[in-house]
């Protein structure tokens, strides 16, 4: 079975660099979708305590077969459990969900920066961390301002920022800023919530490489050395999504799809203003 690259983290360990979310999927049908993943040749797992979906994905990942450092499992605090001690709460909840005995990464869904508790919830990381209990700690959604806040006032940057990122929305300036500070980009919503499936550019690319878009857009990602994750229920489009490690896009490809970027591309919240909402 062919499994995912890894990619290398500044502290010097590695993760898989393709991996399978579990956003919008819902709990009984998560642990069916967990198991086709794995099976396919996925061994990173993302979810997020907002998800619903922790227990799914234990259960999928118990009857795996697995042994547990063969998978790599991500979960996120969400934004109303910032601070120490509900940060802590929250992670020990998600674990008994998962039935873990530890995380391979948790995440800061969101920095929340009117609340201005995300540094705080960086430390718990950290102590949570030193505890045995999370292998890495990282964020999500994380502007420049919010990093080098944290990094400042705490010493210590993330292994991972993941971020909205996909050919309409590529985020230079991000992936610049984390690539000077050893963060590994990660991409989330890789596809452009479903935006970019008739995509004229994209569509002649596929086509030339007789693969489809969805395919086309996730080899996109690993060209540029980014982690990205997608996500389906169908076991027939998990594989497909997987089946992306065997073909290159050349520099014109590259070319064609660096112009598609648009700088009001972004399809999901803003950082700099997204509170509490129960989405993304």
């Amino acid at each position: 079975m062919q499994l995912s690259p890894l990619v290398h983290f500044y502290n010097g360990h590695s993760a898989p660099q393709l991996g399978f979310g579990v956003w919008q999927i819902p709990n009984e049908q998560t642990a069916d979708a967990v198991q086709a993943a794995l099976e396919t040749g996925y061994r990173l797992i993302d979810t997020a305590a907002i998800y619903e979906n922790e227990q799914g994905v234990g259960a999928g990942l118990a009857t795996s077969g697995l042994t547990r450092q063969d998978y790599f499992v991500t979960t996120k605090v969400w934004n109303d459990s910032h601070g120490s001690e509900a940060t802590r709460v929250a992670f020990f909840n998600s674990l008994e969900r998962l039935n873990l005995d530890y995380v391979d990464m948790y995440l800061i869904h969101w920095p929340v920066p009117k609340n201005n508790l995300f540094v705080e919830t960086w430390e718990t990381l950290r102590q949570l961390r030193d505890e045995g209990l999370i292998k890495h700690i990282g964020v999500c959604n994380f502007n420049a301002n919010h990093l080098d806040t944290l990094i400042q006032e705490t010493g210590e940057k993330p292994v991972v920022n993941q971020i909205e990122l996909h050919p309409g929305f590529q985020q230079h300036a991000m992936r610049e800023y984390n690539a000077s500070h050893q963060i590994q980009t990660q991409a989330w919503s890789p596809m452009g919530l479903g935006t970019l499936w008739d995509n004229p550019t994209l569509t002649e690319i596929a086509q030339k490489h007789q693969r489809n878009v969805g395919q086309i857009m996730l080899r996109w990602q690993l060209e540029l050395g980014n982690m990205v994750i997608s996500k389906s229920v169908s076991p027939e489009r998990i594989r497909s999504n997987f089946d992306v490690l065997n073909f290159r896009l050349d520099a014109h490809d590259m070319a064609a799809i660096a112009a598609l970027d648009q700088e009001q591309g972004r399809l999901g919240p803003d950082p700099e203003l997204f509170r509490l909402p129960k989405a993304l």
